[in-house]
């Protein structure tokens, strides 16, 4: 699963608890669950913030995933920094836009 997806599952995810707020009329449990989505939405902008650990452990995945094939490592590389990117675009744009 590259990074986008991950982001995207927790996106998803937090998006269906607040839906979920909606239906209960108990405050204290309300407040719970809306909690929890922005824990899920700030632990989905961290996974999708870049690094080169990450950046170097994804790439590796991928060259893996690939059968390990020699003198594509920049190719893999450049792969990993893109997922993360969209990976970070994707939880910017759906954070601010729930802010709105």
């Amino acid at each position: 699963m590259n990074q986008k997806q991950v982001v995207a599952s927790l996106l998803e995810k937090a998006n269906k608890y607040r839906e979920f707020a909606r239906w209960v009329s108990d405050r204290e449990t309300v407040h719970q669950i809306l909690a929890l989505a922005g824990e899920l939405k700030q632990r989905a902008l961290a996974v999708a913030k870049p690094d080169e650990d990450k950046i170097r452990k994804r790439a590796r995945e991928i060259w893996e995933e690939n059968s390990r094939p020699v003198g594509r490592d920049a190719e893999f590389w450049f792969q990993a920094e893109r997922e993360f990117r969209e990976a970070e675009e994707l939880a910017i744009t759906i954070c601010d836009n729930k802010k709105s």
